[in-house]
């Protein structure tokens, strides 16, 4: 099945995983709207892929609600749906406050929920759609000095299954996409907050975090984009609830 001129949104598109997605799937002829919060990142994104931008912040449903509308306006109802959008502040449990716990479960869960939600209607209408969350290795086990974004991406995983049971008997899928650390700006952001907090050199606070890849190195962008692409696909119309993860063998 090809992906021609369906329409594809994707969460966070304006850099990293999000706008090596959108350009893969622009490539495949589908008509691509980018959403995020920065109009400047987003424009830039869309104009390379001769997509639509749409900004808004993905914890506020009526914002979503606004910019896929005016998405839909113009590409037409939404039959992919990817969240994508993400943050994954580190701090010791201890020092966590409830507003950054609160903070990192509404972007990352709270705002696969909205854009899901707000995509379903299309594609019941359809008879035919995609729902796919960029999760992490993190949804599957823990991590230390991440564990409010270790929960919200969990619960990520925990909101796949279930609504793949949900939506079983129609053609719309949802599944989760797993990678490990991945080569993008988010974790370059990692790797500056060990350096300052540790004084490791960049060198080895690269290593601490790739180490745990059984391949001794980073997952990178098109991975990602390449398996996303897989699960629209025709061939992979079975595989519904599931969590994929790229991670080298280390899960």
């Amino acid at each position: 099945m090809s992906i021609d001129q369906k329409h594809v949104v994707v969460s966070g598109g304006g850099s990293g995983v999000g706008a090596e997605i959108a350009a893969l799937f622009a490539s495949q002829g589908a008509n691509v709207s980018i959403l995020g919060r920065r109009a400047e990142q987003l424009n830039e994104v869309a104009a390379r892929i001769d997509g639509l931008a749409g900004v808004c912040d993905v914890t506020d449903r009526a914002s979503v609600d606004q910019a896929l509308q005016e998405c839909i306006d113009h590409h037409g109802p939404v039959e992919i749906a990817i969240a994508n959008a993400g943050t994954a502040p580190s701090m010791p449990f201890s020092k966590m406050t409830t507003e950054d716990f609160e903070s990192t479960i509404s972007v990352n869960l709270t705002g696969v929920f909205n854009l899901w939600q707000a995509s379903l209607g299309s594609m019941k209408e359809a008879g035919w759609g995609r729902l796919i969350a960029i999760s992490s290795t993190a949804g599957l086990k823990g991590y230390p000095y991440v564990s409010g974004y270790v929960a919200a991406k969990h619960g990520v995983v925990g909101l796949t299954r279930a609504l793949a049971l949900e939506l079983a008997q129609s053609d719309i899928t949802v599944n989760a996409i797993c990678p490990g650390f991945t080569d993008t700006p988010l974790l370059e952001r990692s790797i500056k907050t060990i350096m300052d907090k540790t004084g490791l050199s960049a060198e080895d606070a690269t290593k601490s975090l790739y180490k745990t890849n059984p391949q001794r190195r980073f997952v990178q962008t098109d991975e990602v984009a390449g398996t996303a692409l897989w699960l629209c696909s025709d061939a992979a119309r079975s595989v519904n609830g599931h969590s994929l993860t790229l991670s080298g063998g280390e899960i």
